[in-house]
């Protein structure tokens, strides 16, 4: 096959078959004119002048404004209109699922052999002192978010309105209802699917910092975090990025998407289900880095009682990636030999105290699990109404007219969703920039009525979930075993071995619902002055935020501390680098400015919620709860029979 056939195969193969009289003349006039004789020229002899060639640019410079002109005007306008049988569509696999699957099953170089991870020749090993910056730095760093997440280049405050002054006013007085106390951030305003920051100084009510006040040290640590940024999980109560993908796929020979949204045309789902996402797993590598930067002090303890930790997770495939690449950042690769790590089962029929969920049937009961659903469709209906409409506009429906195919509210919160998913899985998501800040707000807070109602003071199981981790940090704290198991905690784990009681240092990774059933189970009542919380408004400087206390990464550091100003130990509790008050806890005292009380009186007040807390009633009780505001809770119990 000659050289020409090659290149009309390949050209055939790629773009499809294609008319040679149509190609042939605009392609000799690319080429130049052959010509018999090497040294004869067949170009003519240039026929304008210099100033024909300067008007010609200056012309052609002109049509060139002009017609950015009109295309900017028209990309405002929207779509130009179409005609009565033109049809519209999508490709066929917009929406559709796209996965890379790596690594291979079987690469054929793998030659484990060849490829040891140690061949000895260590060079020089010797250690130094253990870092402890909660103990000797006058300040300690700051978690400012996400350094390898890209946010949009500019995100609108709000959309102005340009339907007259009475319009303009109603929205003023709408944006009321979405004004925040604080700098706008993108990555902070995304509830529980936010990356973990330090948040600010007096967030939570006591203007310190988690270094050890003057005068005290710490003598113990125990931290609870939740695992890194994950795909969407499976279920989903209200939303979900995969419902929306499913939708667009299946309807994409009726729509096609223009201005903002036209990067959907060509769009297609990417995202895993549950797993960690690579930026997950930064996280936890650098919240253990972090934690033994503060805390590797403690270590010292283990070396003199010749032990070595215990540190506790449970199967979930993001629970111990968390865990492990958190061992990473504390230990050092390799860990073998540093540390112990229990995997606890997540399963049906398995106490548990990291998923309390799965021995408590009241807790995945509808209308008592999911009490958050009528409050977040409200308050979807109020901040999402213009964003509704917006979005609309932006599409072209089967029959060729602007605004046919219409989005749904739940559908516009989806893309506020998929915007948070593929920002921390994919480093960047175009969804992001549909939307203003006041939107964002709105979305933040919607993700606050979800765990308010559902995990945390609101909800009917959220105490009975979370007495189970107390009864285990009692026990430790006491260095006394658990007598009774009559919660969520696994009797079986309860050894000396498995559930040491004399350590300086207990690390344990759960969910976010978890830490915030513990929160409200320990009545860190502070956070909870601001319920029930509204579905028709944002209260203004909330105490309550699922970004400020249950993002990817959370964690809280419960810190004991010996002081020279009293004889007895102290301990406080620090989430996300905020110092929480403890004066809720009844036994705790008012007025600590470093938020400190005395470890005698707290553990009297968690032992008086233990006994008080009936996990037969909450999880197993046949109690309902009514619809809406009928009943509420900002203490997380359960209706009394």
């Amino acid at each position: 096959m000659g050289l020409k056939q090659d290149v009309e195969a390949g050209s055939k193969a790629k773009y499809g078959a294609y008319d040679d009289v149509l190609v042939e003349p605009e392609r000799e006039l690319l080429l130049p004119i052959e010509s018999d004789s090497p040294t004869t020229s067949t170009v003519s002899k240039p026929r304008y002048s210099l100033v024909h060639l300067v008007c010609a640019f200056v012309g052609g410079a002109a049509l060139c404004i002009g017609a950015r002109f009109l295309l900017d005007v028209s990309g405002i306008a929207g779509p130009p209109p179409l005609g009565d049988d033109v049809r519209v569509q999508a490709p066929p696999y917009v929406g559709s699922t796209e996965v890379h699957k790596f690594p291979p099953v079987a690469p054929t170089n793998a030659f484990p052999d060849l490829f040891p991870t140690s061949v000895g020749y260590p060079g020089g090993t010797p250690t130094g002192a253990e870092p402890g910056l909660i103990a000797t730095a006058p300040s300690l760093p700051l978690q400012t978010g996400a350094a390898q997440l890209v946010a949009p280049p500019k995100i609108h405050k709000h959309i102005h309105s340009t339907h007259g002054d009475d319009v303009e006013e109603e929205e003023e007085e709408s944006r009321k209802h979405y004004k925040s106390d604080r700098p706008f951030n993108l990555f902070r305003s995304w509830g529980n699917l936010s990356p973990w920051y330090s948040v600010p100084r007096g967030a939570f009510g006591v203007d310190d910092t988690a270094e050890a006040p003057s005068g005290c040290v710490v003598t113990g640590l125990h931290l609870l975090h939740r695992h890194g940024a994950r795909y969407p999980t499976a279920w989903a109560n209200f939303g979900g990025p995969a419902k929306f993908a499913t939708r667009l796929h299946e309807s994409a020979s009726q729509w096609e998407a223009t201005g903002q949204l036209a990067f959907l045309n060509e769009w297609t789902y990417k995202l895993g289900e549950e797993v960690l996402t690579p930026f997950g797993r930064q996280q936890l590598y650098d919240l253990g880095v972090s934690m033994r930067l503060k805390y590797g002090f403690l270590l010292k303890n283990f070396t003199e009682t010749n032990t070595i930790p215990v540190f506790r997770t449970e199967s979930q495939d993001r629970m111990l990636a968390s865990a492990l690449n958190f061992a990473i950042g504390f230990f050092g690769y390799p860990f073998e030999g540093q540390y112990q790590q229990l995997i606890t089962i997540e399963a049906n029929g398995f106490n548990n105290t990291f998923a309390p969920y799965k021995t408590c049937p009241n807790a995945n009961a509808a209308g008592k699990a999911d009490r958050s659903l009528p409050y977040v469709r409200e308050w979807v209906s109020h901040f999402l109404a213009e964003a509704q409409e917006r979005l609309s506009r932006a599409m072209i429906g089967k029959d060729g007219l602007q605004g046919e195919f219409d989005w749904t509210g739940e559908e516009v919160y989806e893309m506020m969703q998929m915007c948070a998913y593929e920002t921390v899985a994919l480093g960047y998501s175009k969804f992001c920039d549909l939307f203003t800040e006041e939107e964002w707000e709105g979305f933040n807070y919607a993700l606050d009525l979800t765990f308010w109602y559902d995990s945390a003071f609101g909800s009917p199981v959220a105490r009975v979930q979370g007495v189970g981790y107390l009864q285990e940090l009692v026990a430790r704290l006491t260095h006394t075993p658990i007598a009774t198991h009559n919660s969520s905690t696994n009797a079986t784990l309860h050894t000396p071995e498995t559930f040491p009681l004399d350590h300086a240092l207990y690390v344990d990774a759960t969910h976010e619902v978890v830490v915030l059933n513990i929160i409200t189970a320990l009545n860190l009542s502070t956070l909870a002055v601001d319920g029930p919380l509204p579905a028709d408004h944002i209260p203004k400087d909330r105490s309550f935020r699922s970004a400020d206390l249950a993002p990817f990464a959370t964690n809280m550091q419960f810190q004991l501390l010996s002081c020279a100003s009293t004889p007895e130990p102290q301990i406080r509790i620090i989430i996300n680098d905020g110092v929480v008050p403890l004066h809720g806890i009844r036994t705790c005292p008012h007025d600590d400015k470093h938020g400190m009380c005395p470890l005698p009186a707290f553990i009297e007040a968690q032992q008086e919620t233990i006994r008080g807390t009936d996990w037969a009633w909450g999880c197993h009780g046949d109690w309902e709860v009514p619809p809406g505001s009928a009943w509420n809770s900002t203490t997380g119990d359960a209706p009394q029979g």
